[in-house]
């Protein structure tokens, strides 16, 4: 019976079993890689569109431009939801355009079937660019992936994943 060593230098491995590895190294082990890209939401949003954002409570500081939404806090524009337990608005000098969106706290990102988690979330509506921090989970249906940053692209549809990124694919099954 010949050994592995023996396999390797005579060069005769099953194709399919070294198929079958690599296989499993590349879909089942955490991507060595620093980066990942991916599509993300079913359509793209666009500047124009209005911001409507619904809380608890909201506090105003005229002199700053910022206004701090707290409790039970949604984001809409277009096709994108933005929910957490916080969620501070940065406005332009003229106070006639929403610069900057911090959320904090049990962030949730959902643009079409596409659901995104984090500890927090900064959106900038004119870039169209969400970047997700901490503990982010990233989860198309029932594929998913976690890593420590997420910036999404809410105009292109495509996410960038980076830190520790873990994929998690589930193969279809029939019906």
């Amino acid at each position: 019976m010949k050994t592995n060593n023996d396999r390797a230098r005579s060069g005769r491995w099953d194709s399919g079993l070294v198929a079958l590895c690599l296989s499993l190294c590349l879909c089942l082990s955490p991507v060595a890689a620093t980066a990942q890209s991916m599509a993300f939401g079913s359509a793209p949003t666009t500047q124009d569109q209005p911001v409507d954002i619904t809380a608890d409570t909201l506090d105003i500081d005229q002199n700053t431009g910022r206004a701090v939404f707290s409790g039970n806090v949604l984001v809409i524009q277009g096709d994108m939801r933005l929910s957490a337990k916080e969620v501070e608005v940065t406005y332009s000098e003229a106070r006639s355009e929403i610069e900057r969106v911090e959320a904090t706290g049990d962030v949730v990102l959902v643009s079409g079937p596409d659901e995104a988690e984090s500890q927090k979330a900064v959106y900038t509506p004119e870039s169209g660019m969400v970047t997700m921090t901490g503990d982010v989970l990233l989860t198309q249906g029932q594929n998913a992936v976690t890593s420590q940053e997420m910036t999404v692209d809410l105009v292109k549809g495509t996410a960038q994943l980076s830190g520790r990124v873990r994929t998690i694919l589930n193969p279809q099954q029939e019906r």
